[in-house]
């Protein structure tokens, strides 16, 4: 499988039989994610900035809400995260797919720590793509203890401070600093399968491809 980020809470994720896009960025997030074909569309939470279905070509299964599905051979899993809306905004859902051998969680807009009942659902992922510049979203605290709950094997921070973000966010150097770690240089994407995913938890950046 081959791992893109486009920008905010949107990646591509490419397996053998089927795409998935999460979390369409609007322009209004300062990306510019063009028009992409997939096989299936997530949304984590229904607000402009993270539901811009018009870069969407083709027609995708799109999902923005909790439930178990199987489309194209992916399965996915979608967990409400919130047991109440915050400040205002719809609740969030995180969305756990199976694509190649791999386990990917996609938090979405997530604000909080997760709930202890949704642990289990969420954990044993094998790559976490995680929110980490506060705001409306993890900070870096908070994101580090999440990882800390879920024990993933590989981390990808999102929804950041970048050269596009118009948003007010914090720097990913504050999480990795909250890690303990040092992460490799960003790359343009990451290519993972079953065999290579890290044996412990390892942090991975990829540049967002404008």
């Amino acid at each position: 499988m081959e791992i893109y980020w486009l920008g905010h809470g949107c990646f591509r994720l490419k397996g053998r039989d089927a795409t998935v896009i999460t979390d369409p960025a609007a322009p209004t997030t300062g990306y510019k994610i063009g028009k992409l074909l997939a096989n299936i569309v997530t949304i984590s939470r229904n607000q402009p900035e993270n539901s811009f279905l018009q870069a969407i070509q083709g027609e995708p299964k799109v999902l923005n809400g909790p439930g178990e599905y199987e489309i194209a051979g992916v399965l996915i899993t979608g967990v409400r995260t919130e047991r109440e809306p915050v400040g205002g905004r719809n609740r969030n859902v995180a969305f756990v797919m199976d694509i190649d051998d791999v386990r990917v969680c996609h938090l979405g807009d997530l604000s909080e720590v997760p709930h202890a009942d949704d642990t289990e659902a969420l954990s044993a992922a094998d790559v976490l793509l995680i929110p980490v510049g506060g705001g409306a979203v993890l900070n870096a605290a908070k994101a580090a203890e999440t990882v800390s709950m879920l024990e993933p094997k590989l981390v990808i921070p999102m929804i950041y401070e970048t050269d596009a973000a118009t948003a007010q966010l914090d720097s990913v150097d504050k999480f990795l600093k909250e890690m303990g770690i040092e992460a490799k240089p960003a790359e343009g994407r990451i290519n993972i399968t079953k065999s290579n995913v890290p044996a412990s938890t390892t942090v991975a950046l990829l540049n967002y491809r404008g």
